[in-house]
């Protein structure tokens, strides 16, 4: 929509309250709400702000930043939300001489996008597999039921929040395809149709909000926390994505066996090459580094397969006769993940592969969790972080992320990490008092 059409819309559609959201270095969602009589000057101007008070932004000499309304996220939220007509839109962030703020993860993954472009492919698609968990609430990481993989659960408030969540999604025009349990008691799964990632971004962080509502109307608890259960699959963001240009998907080749391009293959194998630098950003917390352990669904093992869930990428089986459908599926990242930095480090990863012609290895497909050291040693598979503070050393020599993020941004993303290993790495855990408190 342009500026008027926007207008119109919200004068047609009774709105009374607009709010602007946007989302911090870390991916948490901020924003405010407006009134609707000062819509047109956000939209011409911007709103200020206060930088400095946002995790990752600014130093509070340099604090004063606009928040710019993007009018193709325009949103009306469903009537009960909030109890009063709604609108949302998500923001840029520029500084008030109008330039684009260099910190706003939403202005990373564009760059990274108009690189993309710059070797003349016109869309990166991006199509994720959210997963999380329904609690009792907050503070009671308990599952409320015990079923598995596709089961159909019982009619009650975790089925019936789940399917509200899927009416509201559609409803705003999210493209979820579907909606299940996953393999983990009390966890659930949305699939998303492929989109455009910046679009993709912009719906992550909408849903993920939804989903929280939802689940609180119902007297639940909705976590996107890695590994909220010991001895549990933990939760993913299975990525699914491919480059086209002219309508053309550029990752599928019909006389390759895996139906693979030279393209999609080098993009691979920079997928691969470089992602021990990029799982700071896309398993950013302490907590994730639960999740990527052997035996529970997440990889841990830099390889790539068709049929191997173990393996950090995989090339997803499609019907020979939807050549658009050909893809590879990225399964390190979690849904705690900053989306928008998060799939620009994996385009940038890809990329870099195209560009410097990455050859790649065989695929493996066997069991890699099942198999023995020295194997793992003479087929060349490394594995990746087991740490967050081994992720963020791994990134802090990375010439890519630095690159991609630019140099502030990378700097105070480094910082916050290590400021975030510091505080786990101090704490006196309940295991230790078990394990060692009687003993020693």
């Amino acid at each position: 929509m342009t500026r008027d059409e926007l207008l119109v819309e919200v004068k047609n559609s009774e709105v009374e309250v607009v709010r602007l959201w946007f989302t911090d270095v870390l991916g948490m969602l901020k924003g405010f709400s407006l009134r609707v009589e000062d819509l047109p000057k956000a939209l011409d101007e911007g709103i200020g702000f206060d930088g400095s008070s946002v995790e990752g932004f600014v130093r509070i000499e340099e604090s004063d930043l606009l928040l710019l309304p993007d009018p193709s996220t325009f949103t009306l939220l469903p009537a009960e939300f909030g109890g009063v007509r709604t609108a949302v839109m998500i923001c840029d962030i520029v500084y008030p001489d109008g330039t684009a703020f260099e910190s706003d993860p939403r202005f990373v993954l564009r760059n990274t996008l108009e690189r993309a472009m710059s070797f003349k492919f016109e869309q990166f698609y991006v199509g994720p597999e959210l997963e999380y968990f329904y609690f009792p609430s907050e503070s009671e990481p308990v599952p409320l039921d015990s079923g598995g993989y596709f089961d159909i659960l019982p009619l009650d408030r975790v089925a019936c929040a789940r399917k509200q969540t899927f009416i509201a999604l559609r409803r705003l025009g999210i493209d979820v395809e579907a909606s299940h349990h996953e393999v983990a008691k009390s966890q659930h799964e949305l699939d998303f149709r492929y989109t455009d990632a910046l679009t993709m971004a912009d719906r992550l962080q909408m849903t993920k909000l939804i989903v929280k509502e939802i689940a609180r109307k119902n007297g639940l608890f909705a976590s996107f926390m890695p590994k909220p259960i010991f001895g549990q699959n933990g939760s993913g963001l299975h990525i699914h994505q491919s480059l086209f240009s002219d309508s053309k998907n550029e990752f599928y080749s019909p006389s390759d066996p895996y139906n693979l391009s030279e393209t999609a293959k080098h993009y691979v194998a920079g997928l691969l090459k470089h992602s021990k630098e990029i799982t700071a950003v896309t398993n950013q917390w302490v907590n994730s580094y639960k999740r990527l352990v052997p035996g529970y669904e997440a990889p841990t093992y830099i390889s790539w397969g068709r049929r191997n869930r173990s393996a950090l990428v995989r090339v997803p089986s499609f019907k020979p006769s939807h050549p658009l459908s050909c893809r590879v599926e990225y399964r390190a990242p979690d849904p705690a993940c900053n989306p928008y930095l998060t799939f620009a480090v994996m385009l940038a990863a890809g990329l870099e592969g195209i560009q410097k012609k990455y050859p790649l290895s065989e695929p493996i497909e066997l069991d890699i969790y099942t198999m023995p050291q020295k194997e793992r040693n003479e087929r060349g598979i490394e594995s990746l972080p087991d740490s967050l503070y081994a992720a963020v050393l791994e990134m802090e020599r990375s010439e890519l992320v630095k690159k991609t993020f630019g140099e502030k941004l990378f700097a105070k993303y480094v910082m916050n990490k290590h400021k975030e290993w510091e505080r786990y790495r101090v704490q006196v855990t309940d295991y230790e008092l078990r394990e060692y408190l009687p003993t020693l």
